[in-house]
């Protein structure tokens, strides 16, 4: 740890080596010390060994700009939390640092930085749409047992189907003990909206019923 005031003095060359060497030794030091030179420079380099930060004067010669941290433990240089990150022009592009989980969670900031797991897993949890099932019948996202009453070709699956074609109803067993004659209940009432079949049906048979959901 070396600090001088970086003048030779016009004096006796003992004192002038003195002198020289020791401006050498802060130099080479970085200025490093407890405390800030007594006489700074523009652009003049000291190493806090109090905080262990680097530094460097302002070109105003008017305050310190943190430069690192450097881990005397681990013998690592480290960079600062929320460092500017800018272009060769000055111009900010981001920040090397963390923003809160609010900002995360907000999600209409544009400053770009580091994010841990727990804060995206956050802000994707606080955005999240939220879904509420529909319970009434013929609700756009709700199934429906409806029946075709038409000779024409087979329904097949995902076919979409305007509900006006189609009616409520049900399978029912004739004879319970004879499963082979069913027979369909209609209700005669068409739902709104567009089905999508989820199931499919043979042709040729004059009723056809499946599950249908409302997609629209």
């Amino acid at each position: 740890m070396s600090q001088n005031d970086l003048v030779i003095a016009n004096q006796a060359f003992p004192a002038t080596r003195a002198d020289i060497t020791s401006a050498l030794q802060a130099l080479g030091s970085t200025n490093s010390g407890p405390s800030a030179p007594s006489t700074t420079y523009a652009n003049m380099m000291w190493y806090d060994t109090t905080s262990n930060i680097l530094k460097i004067r302002a070109e105003a010669n008017d305050a310190w700009i943190n430069i690192g941290y450097l881990d005397q433990s681990l013998d690592t240089f480290k960079i600062l939390d929320d460092t500017v990150v800018a272009t060769t022009g000055g111009v900010t592009t981001g920040l090397i640092g963390d923003q809160t989980t609010a900002t995360w969670q907000a999600g209409t900031g544009t400053t770009e930085s580091l994010v841990s797991p727990a804060k995206i897993k956050a802000a994707v949890i606080a955005n999240a749409p939220t879904y509420t099932q529909p319970t009434s019948v013929g609700a756009v996202g709700t199934y429906a047992f409806l029946v075709r009453n038409s000779n024409t070709a087979s329904i097949t699956e995902g076919q979409s189907i305007s509900g006006s074609s189609l009616v409520y109803g049900s399978v029912d067993a004739a004879n319970p003990y004879i499963y082979e004659t069913l027979v369909y209940g209609l209700s005669g009432t068409s739902p709104s909206g567009t089905w999508r079949a989820m199931g499919k049906t043979a042709s040729g048979l004059p009723t056809k019923g499946t599950v249908y959901l409302r997609i629209s």
